[in-house]
């Protein structure tokens, strides 16, 4: 098996199934993207696309789709052994043979994360049914160990747009809208994955260093992307013209070249995050809702506020308020027709000989208990 060394990456020229099982040791891989033959007939793909084959490498390797049921249990038995305890494994795929994949996942020690879809524009086109424009994204970990997975690598936590929208959230959720990136008059592999997706992987699952395995490199963008962000990489291509041209494009690039193409993301230091609260903090959260409340600020503001004296998250501000009743004593008081006061008629009675206090607390009072283990999400 021919072997190329470049950049303190590795790659091979040969099976990824015998490959990886010679070539790559037990629980040594922090994270695998890849993006397997889709076992549809690949090499035939042009009659749909339209799209010249002259400038498409030759040398696609197709699975037999009666094969595909067993080819994907193989390799991604191998994937589970050589990934860490707590790495990761994006696994990119097509509706057509799914289950197949899915099976294999569930035949394995490996837990599903997120089952992501990747929308992409410019489907094949039909006219007897919807026109295809996804792809399946499929997240796993392996347990045993800490999963690398960065919440701020693209956005900060607290960042807002100018509609006030939290872009990470938006960055985060599981359906991503990534157009293909389309390469006319120039050599490309039979399906290409966009740089942009192959970074926000890699940037959400892995750090500086880390390796990064493909399994199945094809053009080696999971490998040109992976260097370009400063880790290394690993994998295999059973194409020899492919292997050939593609370590030649790898040789050429600086490790490192995307870093400085990166958003960097606007972070702020939530400095009491994950810490239990103090009777003393309950108190001030309390009192000082209800004093801006009668100021007239408003609910978005009052958090905002309190979040940054109390050094806690927007989240942690609402759930402690909830809990506290705060909340809903504002909106009771608000609502409070004019002029009625406490204990006239329509509003029920709770003082007198029989009454009790409800049995989490004493009337007005707010105690620890009611914040067993409260910590900030």
């Amino acid at each position: 098996m021919k072997t190329v060394s470049l950049h303190d990456s590795i790659f091979y020229n040969g099976d990824c199934i015998t490959g990886a099982a010679a070539r790559i040791p037990d629980n040594s891989v922090d994270l695998i993207i890849t993006d397997p033959p889709y076992g549809i007939a690949g090499d035939t793909l042009h009659k749909h696309y339209n799209r010249d084959e002259a400038f498409v490498y030759d040398g696609y390797v197709e699975v037999p789709p009666e094969e595909y049921a067993d080819f994907s249990f193989r390799w991604i038995r191998e994937a589970e052994r050589v990934l860490r305890p707590g790495g990761s494994i994006y696994i990119v795929s097509g509706y057509t043979n799914l289950v197949d994949i899915l099976n294999a996942l569930g035949a394995t020690s490996l837990r599903e994360v997120n089952h992501i879809i990747w929308k992409y524009s410019f489907g094949v086109f039909t006219r007897r049914k919807f026109i295809s424009s996804h792809y399946h994204i499929l997240f796993y970990e392996k347990p045993g160990g800490r999963r690398t997975f960065h919440p701020e690598s693209r956005y900060g936590l607290t960042e807002r747009d100018e509609d006030g929208r939290s872009p990470n959230n938006t960055d985060r959720e599981d359906v991503w809208v990534i157009n293909r990136e389309y390469k006319p008059g120039r050599l490309k592999n039979k399906n290409e994955l966009p740089g942009a997706l192959l970074a926000k992987m890699i940037q959400y699952s892995s750090s500086e260093g880390d390796l990064v395995c493909d399994f199945f490199l094809g053009g080696f963008s999971t490998a040109k992307v992976a260097i370009g962000l400063n880790r290394r990489a690993i994998g295999f291509e059973i194409s020899g013209p492919l292997f050939a041209a593609k370590t030649a494009e790898i040789a050429g690039l600086q490790p490192g070249y995307l870093v400085s193409s990166l958003r960097t993301p606007v972070t702020s230091s939530i400095i009491n995050q994950g810490a239990r609260w103090t009777s003393e903090e309950i108190d001030h959260l309390v009192r000082e809702y209800h004093r801006l409340t009668a100021e007239g600020m408003t609910k978005k503001a009052i958090i905002a506020r309190l979040g940054e004296e109390l050094g806690r998250g927007r989240w942690a501000i609402e759930k402690a308020l909830k809990q506290a009743g705060a909340s809903q004593e504002t909106r009771m008081t608000r609502s409070q027709p004019a002029g009625r006061r406490d204990g006239e008629p329509g509003e029920e009675q709770t003082s007198g000989p029989d009454a009790e206090p409800p049995p989490s607390r004493k009337p007005g009072v707010v105690t620890l208990e009611d914040f067993p283990g409260e910590r900030d999400a």
